[in-house]
Parts: structure tokens; sequence; C-alpha cells
């Protein structure tokens, strides 16, 4: 991203200043901290990977004849092509490009998305521009899945409204953050989505309908402007842009003039633009420049956000703004010439100054295209408008801002001890560089330029003035004072009981009702949401500990919640009416206030609604909904139009600033009545100060610059009278004094006479997953307490991250100012900051977090409820993310007048002597007990090196709560990795609340020589809960031991009968015919099923079903599976909606139409998803796809042996914080914990044993030998890798020592390679028990190069209970495409799983039963063996029970089906990233056990050999298009051209018909095109080399159409193009019988029009019409063609031959053309006398009587001069 330079303006120049517009999108729920646009995140500044694809798949009904179409995608400045299609206007691509970006999220998604399709472009031509389609990054990753899948880019033409559609583009687009996932929707299903205008590629809500609009942005004038340069006034220019300075492509630009000289420029002109509306971006962004002759400046930038400015409901509106005045806020005011923070003016960041105000009105109207006064071109126009009226945005009144410092402390030390001030101002007031400006009387704002003395001002001051309070001076900063030393880091300031205050008198245009309706909708939301550190006021928050801590109740707390919300609702009503006709309001105000009044009646009634509903089971869906509300509530508050600017509150140390703080004014602002009153309006408010600019997001913005407690009041000067009432009482007010018989002024400071006085106590009890600051990966943590101006620390502990203080911090003498009661109610905040001890150096700090401490007063009793104070657990905050969370108490009581006699005594544990040290008194510390704590040693995994020396005897320590247990030593890691004793337990004393618990350290440290250790890494497991055992389970269970016997029935499946004769597979057939049909109504349906079905139907014949029609098959299931679930999902939301909605329009995407449409789709979605299913059951067996990782869906196999990674070396920051903890693992420990509280009857199974405690059946951890059988079937979406934006992927497979590159066997240029093929590898666990699949990109040159790999942990799957090994499948077959693979049959299986289960069974019975514990299962139990005799066996009884196993008593498990796991590709270059997915399964077979057979061929099908043999036999209708030179009649010679998609080389011409006058043409002619077709997929198979350079062929797959045109031939000229048809082979309208029924309709209205498959048909002749574009873009008939399509398989073409055109063997006959057509130029006479006397006859005439004169003439001149002098001499 380039920054403009930051530079100042040399001396002799002068600036101007434009203004700057741009469109892009804010809707970034993700991204943002919080709905206000001005929370600006870290998210928002650090710069993040990002990742854009674009698959352009095709393109159709391209605008224009015969083009030669490629498609450019850019994004910014990138560019990348498509290849070039010819001679098509429905091209097909199918090409994948990635664009990679490291760029700030904001400037991200303004990125402009541009697709464009490009005409017959190449090295020496640009080419010709069909159409353009643009969208902002944004609006794509507000998209579900941050996707676009298979949509419609509708494309226009950038200069021509009045145009029209220009065509469409087929693409998938995806933006990728780090750590996205991508969904993909599953990639076999590549069926045509034709229904085009029902994928159109637009967000939710926009109509597909898109009309043009004409934007409207006034500018009047702009007033505040800082001093850009004190030698010279600036200039200031307006532009108005689209997009950033540094993105080419802006949405839309324009400019005012420029305005010289002047810091209160007056434009008043009119920027009208022309763009499509709504636009696919949603942000415009108004700069205003500095002008310059090198490089224009922002002075100040502001984003309108198009969502707040309209709305797209029912009773919406279109975007409408102003005439208002916007704030910009940007860097300091001070001018200096390198500004560093320059990009603050840009609008990334958030500001840290007032920079200007800006005067401007926005309006839309939608154009008709079809009114003549409609100019068409979209260029940017600029006019004048006429001056605005002085009132027009309100009366100016007179505002003023009151503010007292309380107390300043944890000042930075590294700030230094100069004296230090702060500085208040709102927006040009109150700064001491720009002075004081007053109004003149009309109320303009006036001179004032800052080099005049303050007083002066107040001399020159106005009369009437005066009187009101005697020419009061603004005190904008506070005494300069030097910091006193509060401890080793932080200063404080000596403030006492005098307290340092500031006042500013402004003037602003009135609009507090604005203001004050945020401010009622803000308190609903924050009283909805208790989210401020210092209002524990109840709320959503609440209910989530409620249901987090599990304590009683959650419902009841919901309830009071909605109903104070629909109070709170109605009381808005009532209040938003009032000041309608004020003066100054727009007609946004007005439309906003109905939008805000509609939707806080429908929240407001949803909720009293929603309050009786709310039950103890739906507590959690009603909170979602209730976080609807307070997103919608917050959406509502931001208002677009500003009114007052916001205050800065700055410290300046030395004169220097340092740090800033900003604060809403609508937060400020005074109302008498409660409800419209600024949250912080007269309340003592905690503000934290930091550093401007991006420094503080870093780690130096971590440090508190400085924490402030300050007062402010914000009012009209009229409603002065109770600014002080919210100060905590007892103080004295110090005014400057002033000549007597003058009013008095505000105070300049505040003298408290009361202060309280309190001991507060702090009981720090402990802290969990603490940030790891250390090279070991641990830290040496202690705490340091603030309060007020005193702080203290607690012990440090070493080497842990989960340290137990139990520390009780007790603060003498703490001063506090103010009445009693007041500081009971709303205590100051105590800050708890935590640091990492080093040796040498400054402590680290590792994160912070805030607490109010329980206050007792003196006369108050210590007792419940509220006394002793209970531990809570705080969240641990390090810059913006969390780190860690610490468990403590706080209690401020008050010292009374006994002095401390009277406070409550401090009784510790008396069992403890930590010297000084007091421990957390007995009342608050966790009530203990005795548990026991189990541990499984299993082993240890994937050790890197320490400090570069192998690890080679580790060992494991176990510590929690200061007790443990050290594992056995292994004593060489190399040889064995697992420990030789399984099982050791320890005893200690834990909390009995589990929520108290403390974590559990797990380290693992090697044993070097001579006694030394050495800490390889240390794992923390922070909640013990998943690992406690409940003994209540054995007593649940006890019923299974009852003879209560529960009957399955398996309905006997008709799929376990498999389809052995002819008869019954024809009936099944038929039933696939029937689903057939059903394709045809919901034609979105995918049409992969049908491939299966042809075969066979062809062949009745179960041998050509093979692994892949399965495959094929279970992918139908998993999209049909998909598509029902998100209908279902869609469904409940809307009936979720209706429950609780009777419309709510907030939506910001919600347009009616496209809702009732989506509805109705939804349904027969639905419904056409289910049908099918239940009619294919019987066709074909199918395996599970699972859409990710095996191991997402079984909880990673971690069902007893679990996987802790141990971690070493310092944690990474926020800006990179998933990275480094990758980074920082060193190996993984495997085991398991048990822990129980220990009692005395622990019952014991008699065949307990002892050494195994609670770990009982678990298998040996001894070294065995494995085989393992690796399938890879497919991978998609791969990252590119080489220049031409494809790869040549090969697999290459990692385990253990065994490597194996299947170098050879790349496939050339391909993103989604088909590989089919399957790998054996031998292992040995527990040595080898990781496998990397990765795939590598085949070079010519140079290394290969890694585009991703996978990791599979083989040992967890292996012993896991859910039987990984080998997936079993759905039916057991001995035979056939669906083998049974595992090497023990299910019979067998059943009786192991029993047997290790200690489970009663299995017990076959007669009539197909099993009996397994008390659950018998029915199935049938013949099976027939290749030759199809039948045999009894038990093994499909046994299968049935395996695939219900999960409903087996006590130990039943889902076991894994046979499946295909999808695995995303990772590059460990670019962590998070998915660099493509691969599809593949793992079997693994014990080496003891039999032997598998051979592995099942998936290698991929072959494309079947097809010959395609078209007649052409006539021609009707064709358009003439000769004009003959001699005859003058209209005629064409025609001739036919065609070839299959993709094969254009080999395109075929049939001979001339010559001379046709009535568009008759007769050929007999004969194409024959042989092609590869791979039937599952729809798509014919081509190979050829890309280039001539190119090293191999590529293949690629291309639907099956077939491409006629009909043409005119010229002799010298190029041939015209007159139509042409595309047939898609597996369905195109049928031809019509005669010449007459074949109409346009067959092309423009496909959907009516029966549809054949020329797979299915074999034969196929009728007439089919040729279409071409007219002028108006129209499709119009261009001429008849009767064709005969004839379809063979290879051998059948072989069999019998045909020739080519009229040619043997088996040609046709000639067509009987008429002579004439032939022979006219061998009748010239006849030709002749046609030309003369017809066509030329009246130009025949007019040459000839020319001819006549010029003789006459010409005898004339001749004969007359011998004939003169004849005359003459008289002869």
């Amino acid at each position: 991203m380039k920054r403009s330079k930051h530079r100042g303006h040399k001396e002799d120049r002068n600036g101007d200043e434009p203004a700057i517009l741009e469109t892009e999108n804010l809707d970034r729920q993700g991204m943002r901290g919080g709905p206000d646009p001005d929370t600006i995140s870290l998210a928002s500044v650090t710069a993040v990977t990002t990742n854009v694809s674009v698959t352009v798949i095709e393109a159709r009904q391209l605008v224009g004849l015969n083009m030669d179409p490629m498609v450019c995608v850019e994004i910014g400045e990138d560019k990348k092509y498509t290849s070039m299609k010819e001679s098509t206007n429905c091209p097909y691509y199918n090409e994948y490009f990635v664009f990679d970006f490291h760029v700030p999220p904001d400037v991200m998604f303004d990125k402009i998305l541009k697709l464009s399709v490009i005409h017959s472009k190449n090295l020496l031509r640009s080419g010709t521009l069909v159409g353009t389609f643009k969208l902002d990054v944004g609006t794509i990753y507000t998209q579900p899945e941050h996707q676009f899948y298979h949509k419609w880019a509708l494309l226009s033409d950038p200069d021509d409204i009045t145009a029209g559609c220009k065509g469409y583009v087929k693409c998938d687009i995806a933006v990728v953050a780090k750590g996205d996932t991508i969904k993909t929707p599953h990639k076999a299903n590549e069926s045509d989505e034709d229904d085009i205008d029902g994928n159109l590629l637009l967000p939710e809500g926009v109509p597909a309908e898109r009309q043009w609009a004409r934007y409207y942005l006034k500018i009047y004038r702009a007033e505040g402007l800082p001093r850009m340069n004190t030698s010279i006034m600036a200039n200031v220019k307006k532009a108005f842009i689209g997009e950033n300075k540094d993105l080419v492509d802006p949405y839309v630009q324009g400019k005012t003039s420029v305005q010289k000289s002047c810091y209160e420029p007056i434009w008043n002109e009119q920027i009208v633009f022309t763009e499509m509306f709504p636009p696919l971006c949603k942000r415009m962004k108004i700069q205003i420049r500095d002008s310059d002759k090198v490089n224009d400046v922002a002075i100040g930038t502001h984003f309108l956000d198009l969502r707040k400015i309209s709305n797209d409901g029912d009773k919406g509106f279109l975007p409408t703004l102003g005439p208002a005045w916007v704030n910009m806020y940007g860097s300091t005011r001070t001018y200096t010439l390198m500004d560093e923070y320059q990009e603050l003016n840009e609008g990334l960041g958030e500001g840290v100054s007032f920079r200007a105000r800006l005067l401007v009105s926005l309006g839309v109207e939608i154009l008709d295209p079809s009114s003549p006064e409609i100019t068409s071109s979209t260029e940017v126009q600029l006019e004048g408008v006429p001056n605005i009226s002085e009132t027009a945005t309100g009366k100016v009144e007179e505002f003023f801002l009151f503010g007292s410092f309380l107390e300043a402390t944890m000042i930075d030390r590294k700030i230094g001890d100069k004296p230090m001030n702060f500085e208040v101002t709102i927006g040009y007031y109150g700064n001491e560089i720009d002075g004081v400006a007053k109004p003149q009387t009309k109320g303009k704002k006036g001179g004032g330029d800052g080099d005049e003395e303050e007083t002066e001002l107040i001399h020159n001051s106005s009369e009437e003035e005066m009187d009101d309070d005697g020419g009061l001076t603004s005190v904008a900063t506070t005494p300069p004072m030097k910091p006193v030393i509060t401890d080793r880091n932080y200063f404080h300031l000596p403030y006492f009981e005098r307290k340092p205050c500031i006042y500013i008198k402004s003037w602003w245009q009135d609009q507090r009702r604005r203001l004050y309706n945020a401010n009622i909708i803000d308190n609903l939301a924050d009283k909805l949401a208790s989210h401020t550190l210092d209002s524990y006021e109840d709320g959503l928050n609440d209910v989530q500990e409620i249901i987090k801590t599990e304590k009683a109740y959650p419902e009841r707390r919901l309830r009071g919640v909605l109903e104070e919300l629909s109070q709170g609702c109605s009381q808005f009503l009532l209040l938003a009416n009032k000041d309608q006709n004020q003066s100054g309001r727009t007609k946004l105000d007005r439309e906003r206030l109905k939008l805000c009044m509609s939707e806080v009646e429908s929240i407001g009634q949803q909720a009293k609604a929603m309050r009786s509903q709310v039950k103890k089971s739906t507590v959690r869906d009603k909170l979602k909904l209730a976080q609807n509300f307070l997103q919608k509530l917050r959406f509502l508050v931001d208002e677009p139009q500003h009114s007052v600017p916001d205050v800065f509150i700055w410290m300046i140390s030395n004169g220097k600033r340092i740090a800033y703080a900003r604060v809403p004014s609508k937060d400020l602002l005074y109302s008498n009545i409660d409800e419209e009153r600024g949250k912080d309006c007269g309340k003592v408010k905690t503000i934290f100060l930091r550093i401007p600019g991006k420094k503080g997001f870093g780690p130096a913005g971590w440090t508190v610059q400085s924490k402030i407690e300050i007062y402010l009041w914000l009012g009209l000067n009229r409603q002065r009278k109770d600014y002080l009432s919210g100060l905590p009482n007892g103080f004295e007010e110090n005014k400057l004094s002033r000549g007597p018989g003058l009013p008095c002024s505000p105070p300049i400071s505040l003298t408290y006479m009361m202060k309280q006085i309190f001991q507060l106590r702090v009981h720090m009890y402990q802290a969990r997953s603490l940030f790891a600051a250390d090279s070991t990966g641990l830290s040496d943590p202690f705490a340091r307490v603030f309060f007020s101006t005193q702080s203290q620390v607690t012990e440090v502990l070493a080497e842990t991250l989960c340290p137990t203080w139990d520390q009780l911090l007790v603060f003498e003498n703490v001063e506090l100012f103010g009445e009693a009661s007041e500081l009971r109610d709303d205590p100051p905040i105590i800050v708890i900051e935590i640091y990492d001890q080093d040796t040498v150096g400054k402590a680290d700090f590792m994160g912070r977090t805030f607490a109010k401490p329980v206050v007792k007063m003196a006369d108050e009793h210590y007792g419940p409820p509220r006394f002793p104070p209970q531990l809570e657990y705080y969240q641990i905050y390090r810059g913006n993310g969390t780190a860690g969370e610490m468990l403590a108490a706080f209690e401020l009581l008050q010292i009374g007048p006994n002095g401390k006699a009277d406070l409550p005594p401090i009784d510790g544990p008396t069992d403890m002597d930590r010297g000084p040290i007091l421990p957390v008194p007995l009342g608050i510390r966790p009530v203990l007990s005795k548990y026991r704590i189990e541990v499984l040693f299993w082993g240890l995994r994937d050790l890197k090196r320490v400090n570069l020396a192998q690890v080679d005897r580790p060992r494991v320590d176990i510590e929690c709560a200061g007790k443990g247990v050290q594992s056995a030593l292994i004593p060489n890691y190399k040889k064995n990795p697992n420990f030789s004793t399984l099982v050791k337990w320890f005893e200690v004393d834990l909390p009995e609340n589990e929520l108290l618990h403390p974590p559990l350290n797990i380290r693992v440290v090697d044993c070097r020589a001579f006694g030394r250790y050495t800490l390889v890494g240390s794992h923390a497991v922070t909640t013990l809960r998943k690992f406690i055992y409940r003994a209540t389970d054995k007593q649940a269970n006890n019923w299974s031991t009852t003879e209560e016997i529960i009957v399955v029935n398996m309905e006997a499946e008709p799929a376990f009968k498999k389809m052995d004769t002819v008869v019954k597979l024809d009936s099944c057939s038929d039933a696939v015919v029937k689903v057939e049909d059903d394709d045809k109504d919901g034609k979105g349906k995918k049409k992969k099923r049908k491939k299966g079905d042809e075969i066979e139907e062809e062949e009745l014949d179960e041998s050509m079903l093979d692994w892949w029609s399965k495959y094929f098959a279970s992918i139908e299931t998993l999209t049909e599976a998909l598509k029902a679930q998100e209908a279902a999902l869609s469904d409940s939301e809307d009936k979720d909606d209706i429950d609780v909605a009777d419309g709510g329009d907030i939506k910001p995407d919600d347009s009616p139409v496209k809702g009732t449409k989506k509805g109705k789709g939804k349904k027969e979605k639905k419904r056409s998803a289910l049908d099918p299913a239940e009619k294919r059951k019987p066709k074909m067996d199918e395996l599970k796809v699972y859409p990710k990782e095996l191991e997402s869906e079984y909880d990673n196999f971690e069902d007893w042996l679990h996987s802790f990674n141990l971690f070493r070396g310092k944690g990474g920051d926020d800006d990179d914080q998933n990275v480094t903890d990758e980074d920082r693992i060193v190996g993984k420990f495997k085991g398991s914990l048990c822990m129980y509280k220990v009692s005395d009857d622990m019952t014991r199974d008699m065949s307990f044993d002892s050494n195994m405690g609670m770990f009982q059946n678990i298998p040996h951890n001894d070294p065995i030998n494995i085989l393992v059988r690796i399938y890879v079937i497919r991978a998609t979406d791969l990252h590119p890798a080489d220049i031409n934006g494809k790869a040549d992927p090969y697999i290459a497979i990692k385990l253990g020592k065994t490597e194996i590159k299947d170098k050879e066997n790349y496939i050339s240029k391909q993103l989604n390679p088909l590989f089919g093929k399957s790998f054996d590898v031998e292992a040995t666990f527990p040595m080898d028990s990781t496998l990397t699949v990765s795939i590598y990109d085949w070079d010519l040159v140079g290394t290969d190069d890694l585009i991703g790999e996978t990791k599979l942990d083989l040992e967890n799957r292996f012993y896991s209970k859910h039987r990984a090994t080998c997936g079993i499948t759905c039916n057991y077959a001995i035979h056939g495409y669906n083998v049974w693979r595992d090497p023990m049959k299910p019979t067998q299986i059943l009786a192991k799983l029993c047997k290790d289960g200690k489970l009663d069974g299995p017990h076959y019975g007669p009539g197909g039963r099993v009996k397994v514990e008390n659950r018998v299962f029915m199935a049938p139990t013949e099976i027939e063996d290749e030759n199809g005799l039948k045999k009894q066996t038990d093994d499909h009884l046994a299968l049935t029970v395996l695939k219900h196993w999960e409903e087996i008593p006590r130990v039943g498990c889902k076991l894994v089906p046979e499946h295909v796991e999808t695995r995303p590709l990772l590059h460990p270059d670019k962590p998070g990233i998915e660099q493509g997915r691969i599809e593949m399964w793992v079997d693994m077979f014990p080496k003891d056990m039999t032997a598998p057979g051979p592995a099942l061929d998936i290698s991929p099908r072959k494309p079947k050999k097809f010959e395609l043999r078209v007649i052409i036999w006539n021609t009707d209708e064709v358009v003439l298009e000769d004009d003959d030179i001699f005859t003058g009649e209209k005629s064409s010679d025609i001739f036919v051209r065609g070839w299959l998609k993709g094969q254009q080389e080999d395109k075929q011409d049939t001979d001339v018909h010559y001379h046709s006058i009535t568009g008759e043409g007769n050929f007999n002619w004969r194409f024959v095109y042989p092609f590869d077709y791979l039937m599952a997929e729809e798509k014919i198979v081509i190979s050829k080399k890309e280039s001539m350079f190119a090293w191999d062929e590529t293949e690629y797959k291309i639907p099956a159409r077939l491409n006629l045109q009909v043409w005119d031939a010229d002799h010298f000229s190029a041939d015209d193009f007159l139509g042409a048809i595309e047939l898609d082979l597996n369905r195109f309208p049928r031809g019509a019988k005669t010449a007459k029924q074949c109409t346009i309709e067959m092309v423009t209205n496909e959907t009516e029009m029966p549809m054949v498959s020329i797979f299915k048909q074999k034969r196929v002749k009728g007439w089919w019409p040729f279409v071409a574009r007219n002028e108006e873009d129209e499709f119009e008939l261009t001429g008849k063609v009767e064709a005969e399509l004839h379809l063979l398989t290879g051998e059948e073409a072989e069999k019998s031959p045909v020739g080519e055109g009229r040619n043997e063997p088996d040609p046709l006959e000639k067509p009987n053309r008429p002579d004439t057509s032939l022979l006219w130029f061998l009748t010239p006479f006849k030709a002749i006398k046609h030309l003369v006397c017809t066509q030329y006859k009246w130009l025949a005439i007019k040459i000839v009587t020319a001819l006549l004169l010029l003789a006459m003439l010409a005898l004339f001149l001749y004969s007359m001069p011998g004939y003169m002098v004849k005359k003459m001499l008289g002869a």
C-alpha cells in the first residue's frame, strides 16, 4: 500500500485543499470492535495477509457478433487475464486466480474488484471493452462464508447508461483473511446453474435489476481548518474521489474547484455523478485536501456509510443527507513540517484531533433511461449551487463545556518529570494554537488568529456578550504541575484537595434532538448489554455469566432484561417525537426518526412477546435473539449528521503532546430528561489516555500513558445552572478574581473540604493462562495493584503461567474526596497489571485488568449478602488481545471515627506461616477438598531440538496446586518414545467449586549428563472439568443389568438385496427415471446422478459400477444434505422472525421482493432435496463424504488418549498471535488425566486392575507394526504455483523414515487434479505416528515447490474407540464395487468389541436377529457370491449392530464409516491460510493380524471415446447480406460452420450455397467430431499443448457443447457472420418438426422447451434457430438450420465409418440446388439488360445526355475560332 509522502509545505508554496469522496464498505461486524465506526480496533490499522481468490468459470450472452472474448480480473493495481476463446459468445474458462495482499483490513475492504470482458485483445491491440462489473472487497467479506459461489456477475457498459446488460460472467469469489476457513460447497456438482437471474452476483437484498442513479453531492463551505502554515495562508481545494489515492481505480470521483488562501472556503458547488444504484460499495469518502503543485495532502477525511443514510425496507428511503455539517478528525492541529500522523487524515485509524467541518448535502435520484433528456454519459459534472441560508442547518446556540480533573495517576515514567498539563478542546475551541474565536453578530464564525492574545479577544467581544456573563474567557488547559513518583513505572500528579477545572464556550448549530434520540437508544442498548467497565448494570452479559457459571435461574434474569427493554422502547416513542418543527431539520432527520420509531417499537413488542416465551430450555436461543436486538439498537445509535464535535483531552508535557482521549459529545450532552442525557454527563469518569496514531496499538501503547478521573458536562450556556451538580460533594469553588459587579465565571479549580479515609483490601488468589514472556515458554509473574495514588506488589512466583499468589494486599489510608454515599455506589477503579520479573532489566508487561471494589461504609454491618466478597475471575487484556484471567476479590472499607478498630479482623488460615506476606483470609478463600488426580503417561511425540541438542532422556512432571508426580524416565527417546509405567497418581487439596480449580501444569524436562535438567516445553491445562470422573454414571447405568429388552428393528432396507437379475435392475432403473423427472422440475438440482443412470440403462450390469460411481453418488447425497440443512436453517430463521417480528425492517438487507422469491425457492428446494434421496435408496451403496477433516467429526479421536501441545519460547503479540503459537510448539505429550474426590466407598469391579486406576481396558503401548494404506482421490482449489497461474501437482507422502514422491505422475497445469492413487507404507507406532501428505508443484528446472501439506496423527486414530483403522461400509458384499476391505469380517469385529467392552453377546438367533447386552437387532442374513449363489451369513447382522453401535449402553460410540475426508492444505510460510484441499482416506492394518486384500482400485475413469456426426441438411430464412452488383438482388452465399466447444481448431465448414435469394440453402453435408467424454462429470476431455513452448500436454475438461454458425461467404473481403446457436449436448431443446415451427423462443425461452440429451437419445433430427444480437442488443432470428445429430461410441464408429462432407464411405447425395444460383454469369446479356434497363436506367439516360452535351460543346469550341476568322475576314 503506498502511503502519500509525509511532507509538509515548503515555505514558498501555497497549499490548497480538496475534499474527497469515496464509497466503500463499512459493513464489517467481523472486523470492527463494536458497532460504532469510531471504535477503531488494532485490527483495522495493522496490516494483515489477505487472499482474494477468483475463479472465472464461463461467460454467457455476451453482446457482440462472433467475438474472441477474454476476462480481466483486477483488484487495485493487480490485473490478471484469462486465456482468449475464439469466436464464441459464451466462452468457458474455468480459470483460477489468487491475489495476495498485505495491508490493513480497512484499506483491503476499500479495494475495488473489477471484472471486465475484453474482445479480441492481442499483443498489438488493447482490445475493445464489452462490459464491466465492480464491487468492493468489503462486500464480499460480509457475505456468508466470505464468498460468492457460482454466481453470475452482470456486465454493464460504464460509459453508456442506456445500454442495458452486456452479458454475464459466472464466477466464484472468496476473501480469506488469516484464520478464516472457507467452507466450499462441494465441488463435484458442476451442473450449470442455468437460472442466471436467480444466481446473480449481488449481496442479499440488492434487487437483481439495478438502476442507474444520479448522486448529487452539494458542498457549501468548510470552517475550522487548521492553520497549515503561518507565513502564507493555505489554498483550499476540494476533491471528491471514490477511493484512496493509492487505489488506481476509484469507484467514482470528482473534484470541486480550488479556493485559494482561506481558512473558511466557500464553494457552493455540486458534484454530480452517475452510478448504478444501489452501489456495490458501502462507504462514500469525502476528503478535504490541500492542493499543491507536487502532491495534495489530505486535511481531513469523512466516511458516509450509505447504510446509515438510506433504508431499503418497504417504508425505506433513498440515500439523503443534510444539508448538515460533518466533522472531520485527524492528526493534531499543530502545523509541523513532517506530520507523523498524516495517515489519520486519510481516514486510517482514530483521529486524535478535530480538523475541520464541512457543510454538505447529498441527494440521489433514480434515472429513467427511457426519457429523452437524459444524457447517457457517466462523466462527473461540476455545477454551481445557490448559497444556503444561515439557519438551514439549525439556529446557532452557545454551548458550554465544563470539566474538572479529580485525579491523574499512572502517568508513564518514560514521559519524564517535566511539568505536565491537560488541554481539553471541542472542535476548534479551546485549542491554544487557534485561540478563541467568537462568532460575529450575524452568527458567522469570525476572525481571531492564533497569534492574537486571548485578552485582546475578550476586549473586542461584542456588547451583548458582556451582559450575559461578563466577557467570559475560556480556560481550556490546566496549570502545569510536576509529577510525583508512584512506583518504578508510574508517576501521579499531586492534586490532593485542589482539583483543576477547565471550561470552554463554543458556538454550534443546535441539533441536540439528534443526539438526544441517539442517547435514548444508546442507554437502552447499554442497559441491554452491560458492556462498559464501570457499569455493573445487569444485562445480557449478566445472563451469559449466569449460564457460564451455571448459577440458577438465568431465565429469570433474561426475563427481567427483556421487560426493562420493552419499557425503555415505549419510553423512546414518547420522547423522540418532541420539537418536531425545530429549524434545521433535514429530510434524513425525519426519515431516520420514522425508522427509529418503527424499529424501536417493533423491538419493544418483540421483547414483550419474547419475555413470556423464555424457558430454562430456550434461554440460549432467546439470548441470541436478544443479542440481535442489541446489534440493531447499536446500528440505530450512530447518527450520520453530526452536530457538536467530539471532545478531546490531551496530556501535554513541557509543551509536547503525549497522549489523548476522545469522548463523543453525545455522551456528555445535558438534558433535563434523564433518558436523553448522555451517559457520562455530569459523572466522574475514568479515562485512560493513549498514544496517538499507529504506535498506540503496538506494544508501546500497552503501558497506560495516564489514567485520569475527570468530570465533564456539556450543555447550552443557558442551561448552565446545574453543571456542577454531579460532582462529588464537599468542595468550594475558586474563581478568577473579576472586577466588582461583574457576574461570576465558572471556577478554575475546586478545593475539597470533605474527604473520606478508606482501607482497601485486595485478595489476590491466582491467575491462569498468562502470557509466556520468557524464552522458556514460562514467565515469572507478579501483580501490581494501583488504587488512587498508591500501588502495591504481590510476590514473584518463578517459572509458571498459572501463579497462585494467595496473598492479601492492604492499602492503608486511602483518601477519597466526595460524599460517602456516592463513593459507595460508584467507587473508583482498581487497576491490576501483571508483569514478568527479569533478573536484569525492567519487568515485562504481561497484561492488565480492571476491577471495582465492594464498598463498606463505617456504619454498615460486615456480613452477608455482600460480605465477605466472592472471588471472581477477571479477564486480563494485553493490547487488544486477551492474555489470561485472574481470580481475586476487592473490598474497600471506610475507616470510621473510631479508627481501624471497627474494621473486620483479618483471619488467615493458621496452618501456614509466610512471614510478612498475608494469605487470603478464610471467608474469602475457597473451601478445599481432597482430590485424587490419576495421570496416564503414554508417550512423547515430535520433540524438537532444545538449544541445538536432541532430546534424549525426557521425563514429564505434572503439577497442580503445589503437589505433583513425575513420570518414568524414557531411556532412549529415539528408540521408543513411550513411557514404561502407564499410570501414576497424586492427591491434592482443590476447591469444591469446579470453576475455581487451578490449572494443571505439564512440563517436559530432558535429563542431561551430570544431573542437569533442561526444560523442553510446558503445557497448562486450564480447565480440568472434562477430566473429572463422576461416579454417578455407575448407578445411572445399573438399568443395563435388568433384563429389559429393547428391540431395535432395522427396516429391512431393500438396499441389502443385491440387484441380481435383469428384471430387478429394470424396476430399479425405473425409479431412476423418476428421479430424472424430478430433476426437471427442481432445475437447480444437481444432475450428477444421471451419469450413473445412463450407465445402468445402457449395460444393465453391475460390473459397470465402480468405486467412482459410489463416490459421485455419495457426493450427490452430501450436497443434498447440505442444501436441506441450509433450507431447514433458513426456514427456522424465518420461523423465528415470524415468531417475534411482524416485519423487522432493520436488517440492512431485506428487500421484500427478494424475500418472497427466496422463501418460495427454499420450499421447492427442500422438497426436491428430500424426495430423490428416498427414491434413490435402492440404487447404489454409498460412502460418507466428510466436507472437513475426520478429526473434527470425532473430537480429534481423543476419546481416551489426549494430545497436549508443549510450548516453549516467548508468546507472540497481537498482530501475529496465531503465527507464533504455532511456532512455539516443540512437541506433544500424549496421555490423559482423571480426577475425582477421594472417598472411602469407592466401589471396584471384580476385574479391576489397581495399577491402572480409572484407566481400565487400555491397550498396551509397546511398539506395534502397521500397514498404512493411503488413498488420495483428488485435490481442489490449489494455490497456483507457476507464473501462468496454474500448477503441475504431484503427491508426496512422508511417514517416519519412509518418503514417497510420486513425481513422475504429476498432472500438468491443473489446479483441481484428479489423482485416484493409493500408497502402502509400513510404519511402527509409536516412532512413526504422524503422516504428512503434501502436494508439490513439479518444475522442469529448479526444485519443486511445496503447494501445501496436511498432517494426520495416525496413532490416535489407531487406538481410538471409534475404530478409525478401516471404515465400516454400509453393506457387506464379498465382490463387486462395494467389496468388504477389512481383513476382519463384521462378525469378528463385533465379537472383539463385545469382549473388550465386557458386554453380553453377541447372540445370533434365528430369523435374522442378534442380541447384544439388552438390545436386539434384526437384518437379512443372505449374501450372494460372484456366481450369484446365495449363502447364509451373520455378517449382515453384525454389520447392522456395528452401524448402530452408539446405541449400545455404557460402551457404545459411533464407529467410523467408510468415508472420504476433505483436509485443508496448509503452507508453513503462510499459516492459517488454506492453499487448497485434498480428498483422501487412510486404512490401517496391524501386521500381527491377517493381511488385508489388495488395495481398492480408485484410478480415475478413463474418458470414453465417442463420435458425434452432424448432418447439415438444409437452412432456411437466412438473412440476406449481399446486394448483387449486377442484378441488385439481396442474396447470401450461405455456408455453415460447426465445432465442439474447446476444439475450435477442428472446426468444419460445409460447401457454399451460392446466391441464395430466399435464404434457403441445401447442403447434405456431414461433420464428424470424435471426442473423449467423461460420463460422470459431463465433460469432454481435451489434451493439448498450451503453447508452442509448453513441455507437455495439458488436460482440459469442458462441457459438451456443439456450436453451429451460419456465414455469408465473400470472395475478396472477410466472410460475414450471420448467426449462431450453441447446443449443450446434455440438455438442448428438441428440434422443431418443420421450419415453420422453429422459432427464436427455442433459444430465448429455454426453460419452457422440452429438453433432450444426445447421450440418451443417440439420434436427433429437427430444425433449430440461428440467432444474433442486433443494435439494441436484442436477440433476433437470423436463420434456421435442419440438422441431424447422431452419437456413436468409439467402437460403433469404427464398425460403421463415414466420410466427412459428402465423401465415401456412406456418402450423402448431392443437394438439389437451383442452377440460376450458379449460372447467372453464363447469360451476360441478360445481366447487362438488367443493369441498363432496370437498375441503372436513369443513370444511363443522364450519362448519355451529358455525353451529347459535351460533344456539342467540344465541336463548338473546335469550330468556333476558324468560323470567327472567316467571318472577320469576310471570306
